[in-house]
């Protein structure tokens, strides 16, 4: 294949996703990581709330957080230049009609460092938030704040070391299979593996269609955030990111302020997502209603798509139909957290057909997550499409 760049596997995204995959895997394959903006991570990866907290999810996403929180406290030396993590706690607050929710969020980890708090105690690590919104509260206190450009451009660091290599401008124009190989023409150039994965986020089913591989189905939710200013002279820097218990709003402090959404997912084609201003004043109105705060105006909006399967569980394994095109997508607003597991999960998917028995141990289900699913269970792909909530 003259012109044509042979890899052992080609990566088609350099976001959280794709990056940790070819970081783990260039250890033992050549790999080549597509993307198709000028930068990594510009679309989902960069507009993430980035925080690591494992109560959040199916059985699978939260094995694949807590196996993440060893990697995310302490990364192998030269990761990064700066920490990738530092301690922030984690406040799920609700009302007198949401008790069930936060005992089902205690219970949900019962092993965790969790304790239920009353709304006393909650007003005293957050003093702004009203009595009359918080009845009760979940306080998770070995929770962190992720710097997300240092875990990114770690991952994207560790695969130059091991020889792969990163090409960026590199949007996706056809897709083909031939003599055993994926041949993948981009407007950087054609590039060839045994092995495709599909790392592409938003745009997943737009790239196994182009391949000739049937879509699962994944659809993007748009989520809007906000920073505003706070009254001069409140600190706020040590206060733990609160969140409502059934993820109706939250809010935690950013660069001497603070970082809101309404948690919206409102269906998105795959786009460079902005924010609608019926958003913005939503959140707005929220932080009004929980908090003494008054909101004159944003400091700066914006908007990130996260992808969700129908299940919403994470799509990770080889496609069935199709030899060597692989899945790595759905990771909805947890990919971040769990990227060191599901990276590393992905590449020995990849290299030796089987997850390691620390993988598997902490409770990790190749079964659970493999796109296999998708291929029997049409009723739940179809009601997703259609617009059905999702479970």
């Amino acid at each position: 294949m003259p012109d044509t760049m042979v890899a052992d596997a080609v990566v088609i995204g350099a976001g959280i996703a794709g990056a940790s995959a070819a970081y783990f895997l260039a250890r033992f394959r050549r790999v080549v990581v597509l993307e198709r903006e000028a930068q990594p991570g510009y679309h989902t990866s960069g507009r993430s709330a980035a925080m690591f907290c494992d109560a959040f999810g199916s059985p699978s996403i939260r094995a694949l957080g807590r196996t993440s929180g060893g990697f995310l406290r302490r990364p192998p030396a030269g990761f990064a230049d700066t920490a990738v993590a530092t301690a922030r706690a984690v406040l799920f607050t609700g009302r007198a009609d949401q008790a069930a929710s936060l005992a089902a969020l205690r219970a949900a980890a019962p092993d965790a460092a969790m304790d239920l708090l009353g709304p006393a105690a909650a007003q005293a690590l957050v003093p702004v938030l009203r009595a009359e919104t918080v009845a009760a509260g979940a306080w998770r206190i070995d929770a962190l704040a992720l710097d997300v450009h240092a875990l990114l451009t770690g991952y994207l660091r560790g695969v130059r070391a091991h020889g792969g290599r990163i090409v960026t401008d590199a949007e996706v124009g056809a897709i083909d299979r031939a003599a055993g190989n994926w041949i993948v023409t981009t407007g950087s150039g054609r590039f060839a593996a045994p092995v495709l994965v599909n790392a592409a986020g938003a745009w997943s089913d737009p790239i196994a269609m182009l391949a000739g591989v049937a879509p699962l189905g994944v659809q993007s939710l748009r989520r809007t955030a906000i920073t505003i200013d706070v009254p001069p002279g409140l600190a706020v820097g040590h206060w733990p990111m609160v969140n409502d218990v059934d993820d109706r709003w939250y809010f935690k402090p950013e660069a001497g302020g603070l970082m809101a959404s309404p948690a919206d997912e409102s269906p998105s084609p795959p786009c460079d997502a902005r924010p609608e201003e019926e958003d913005v004043a939503g959140i707005i109105a929220r932080i009004e209603e929980v908090t003494t705060l008054r909101v004159r105006r944003p400091r700066s909006t914006w908007a990130g798509l996260r992808n969700f399967t129908c299940d919403r569980d994470f799509a990770i394994g080889f496609d069935p139909t199709a030899e060597g095109f692989f899945w790595l997508t759905g990771q909805g607003g947890s990919g971040v957290l769990t990227s060191p597991a599901a990276g590393r999960l992905a590449a020995e998917l990849i290299a030796d057909g089987r997850p390691s028995l620390e993988l598997i141990d902490a409770g990790v289900s190749p079964a659970a997550l493999s796109p296999a699913r998708f291929r029997t269970d049409q009723d739940c792909m179809s009601g997703f499409r259609s617009g059905s909530p999702a479970p």
